[in-house]
């Protein structure tokens, strides 16, 4: 099994929207890939309860069976178009696969 963790920090505003506002339409964009992508195994994200300034403000943890499933996924229509619209609402972005 592998683990592909991603976690965002938003930009204050983007797209007409606030941070807060892109958080939940991010976070609801990437629960419903599951229905989506059968090879999914598991995905969650969360929103960060200890916002300072320095943290990220979101997370995503996946799981699949395999690097290969990860990589099927990065190309993914939906899940592309997903990225696309992150890359314009988010500020950093810090990413890790592990096998477990």
């Amino acid at each position: 099994m592998v683990k592909h963790i991603v976690m965002w920090k938003f930009k204050d505003e983007a797209e007409g929207l606030t941070r807060e506002e892109n958080l939940m339409k991010v976070k609801a964009m990437l629960e419903a890939l599951p229905e989506k992508i059968d090879f999914i195994r598991h995905m969650e994200v969360q929103l960060n309860a200890n916002f300072n300034g320095s943290n990220f403000d979101a997370v995503l943890i996946s799981e699949f069976d395999s690097l290969e499933d990860v990589n099927r996924y990065r190309v993914h229509p939906d899940h592309k178009q997903i990225s696309s619209y992150v890359s314009l609402v988010r500020e950093a972005r810090a990413s890790v696969d592990y096998i477990c």
